[in-house]
């Protein structure tokens, strides 16, 4: 760690201190969709990053060293879908995990005749039930270049946590009332089942690809996190072909923004 995570980390957890303004900087800089909000949600955010800071612990795996410029990033880009909400949203966990790069996780699958299969999985990032997130800061750090394909691993992983917060990632997160849920799956459903038969449509037939990552075609948890991913960080792309969505988060995660006109 650096001089200023050092500093903030020997603050009491409730006493953050202001981000300094040249690593501030070069965060914005590194990640334009960061810089592309208005003067006061900036502000806003780096106010909550340094909340985020000093409420959780980052550790580095096989050797990476957590440094101001890594936590910063991280945090700036976790803070984003809880901008309006605030940062309770992510009380049921502490721990941040960067690997270098890609990690690879041991999963098992059984057959239909019972047979258990092992392999490898390489992941750019997980989330787990009450556990920490794991990220690879490679993607991380590439976050700002990705953007125009609407990807971001920090705030998928992150939307993850969001979405589980009523025990199921599920691809809605906790809602305050029946009417509530009601509603998200009357937009969420369609908007799930066009994509996965666009992906169907453009792997099978030859059909025109998707701009969305695929990936969301996998469960409607992914496509919750995916579609989140691309609105957070190239809004007016991915509100041409989801603009219901675009309505739909607009509500959720500012709940009084102005609606468009």
């Amino acid at each position: 760690m650096l001089n200023w995570l050092q500093t903030l980390l020997g603050r009491r957890r409730t006493d953050a201190a202001s981000i300094p303004e040249p690593l501030w900087h070069s965060t914005l800089l590194r990640y334009p969709f960061l810089a592309h909000r208005p003067e006061a949600k900036q502000l806003r955010l780096r106010e909550l990053v340094s909340q985020f800071l000093a409420k959780k612990e980052f550790t580095g795996a096989h050797g990476l060293v957590i440094t101001d410029e890594i936590a910063v990033a991280i945090a700036a880009q976790a803070c984003l879908p809880v901008l309006h909400l605030g940062l309770g949203w992510y009380d049921d966990f502490r721990g941040i995990v960067v690997h270098p790069g890609a990690m690879l996780a041991r999963r098992h699958t059984t057959d239909q005749a019972g047979v258990v299969h092992h392999y490898s999985e390489a992941l750019l990032g997980e989330a787990m039930e009450g556990g920490p997130v794991t990220l690879s800061w490679q993607d991380v750090a590439a976050a700002g270049m990705l953007a125009a394909q609407g990807h971001n691993v920090v705030i998928h992983e992150f939307v993850h946590k969001i979405d589980m917060r009523d025990g199921a990632a599920n691809g809605c997160p906790p809602l305050p009332s029946s009417a509530a849920y009601a509603s998200w799956h009357a937009v969420m459903q369609p908007a799930y089942e066009a994509f996965c038969e666009q992906v169907t449509m453009a792997e099978r037939f030859g059909g025109e690809p998707p701009w969305l990552d695929r990936y969301g075609a996998t469960a409607p948890a992914e496509f919750f996190a995916v579609a989140c991913e691309a609105y957070f960080v190239n809004r007016d792309r991915f509100t041409l072909d989801f603009a219901a969505l675009t309505t739909l988060f607009d509500q959720f995660f500012e709940p009084n923004r102005p609606p468009a006109q």
